[in-house]
């Protein structure tokens, strides 16, 4: 069972008030339904969805409904769920918001179906049950996305999300328009906003342990590069001495960098910082860290003057 599935079946339990139950009856026919005056006729492919939908037409308008399980199309073993209504429609889709006092059809819901904050929630779910899909956090992409068949309801939904600063966008898909949230943390909002708190435990979770494991993997990356630094400075220190010794001789060097010469050798994988701390132990003389590096730039002073007089000549 997937994940959007996992989520859609969470919803179905929702108790509403009746308010709501019309706000979410309103945001799922208007993001799917086929409706006339003569009837309204919903499908899903989910069968918590259409029971939901059958006791919800049953509670607030007390109509008979037909509900058919049919077999999806281009021999898909998938099941269809119709669910038909053919009395009251005028009043349902009154009701509803879909039709004005003449019988006209209105493009978008009067504010009283999204009067209040619980409201919008409602009319959200029905949107989300219809057109909805979320990527399971297991997956590479965080993606949230709810597909509708015109502009005007992509924008009214793409509205409402924004209000609960979702940062919801709207992009052409083929000839339909997805409304659709990037953000881990705006998708996790999203499923508190929808009360899916099983789901929200489980995305949280995997997101937690998901962004972890990055951190963990940056900062051992991190390090590497830091070890891949530091070895890399170290080799181009011996590479710089054996050249002085073979050109000049070590031996013609001052005390303090024949010393550093002999430490680099002796050491050959260690960082600046534990060159320095060997030497105080082992001389007994404090050698610190921005000192050892001082008689470094010497060397290298030594060595680019010995190898531009070797190419002169």
């Amino acid at each position: 069972m997937s994940f959007t599935t996992n989520v859609k079946n969470e919803i179905c339990m929702l108790e509403f008030s009746v308010s709501e139950n019309i706000a979410f009856l309103s945001g799922f026919i208007r993001s799917c339904g086929k409706y006339s005056l003569d009837k309204i006729e919903l499908s899903t492919e989910n069968a918590k969805v259409a029971k939901r939908l059958y006791t919800l037409f049953k509670s607030l308008y007390s109509v008979e409904v037909l509900l058919e399980q049919k077999k999806m199309a281009n021999f898909n073993s998938k099941k269809l769920y119709v669910i038909t209504v053919f009395s009251k429609v005028i009043q349902i889709l009154s009701d509803l918001s879909f039709i004005d006092e003449d019988n006209n059809f209105i493009y978008t819901p009067k504010e009283y179906i999204i009067g209040s904050i619980e409201e919008m929630k409602a009319y959200l779910c029905g949107s989300f049950l219809a057109r909805g899909s979320i990527n399971d956090p297991k997956t590479s992409q965080y993606h949230l996305e709810l597909l509708y068949d015109n502009k005007y309801e992509a924008v009214f939904v793409q509205r409402i999300l924004n209000q609960f600063d979702m940062n919801s966008k709207i992009i052409m898909r083929d000839t339909k328009y997805m409304v659709y949230i990037k953000e881990a943390e705006k998708i996790s909002d999203f499923l508190k906003l929808l009360r899916a708190s099983k789901a929200v435990l489980y995305y949280e979770n995997i997101r937690i342990h998901k962004e972890q494991k990055n951190k963990t993997n940056r900062l051992n990356n991190c390090e590497q590069a830091n070890i891949d630094k530091i070895v890399a400075t170290a080799h181009f220190h011996i590479k710089q001495i054996k050249v002085i010794d073979s050109l000049l001789g070590i031996e013609f060097l001052d005390d303090k960098l024949k010393e550093t010469c002999s430490y680099r050798l002796k050491y050959p994988e260690a960082s600046l910082s534990e060159l320095s701390e060997i030497m105080t132990i082992e001389t007994g003389k404090s050698v610190s860290k921005s000192g050892l590096n001082h008689r470094f730039r010497k060397l290298k002073d030594i060595y680019d003057r010995l190898v531009n007089k070797e190419k002169k000549t």
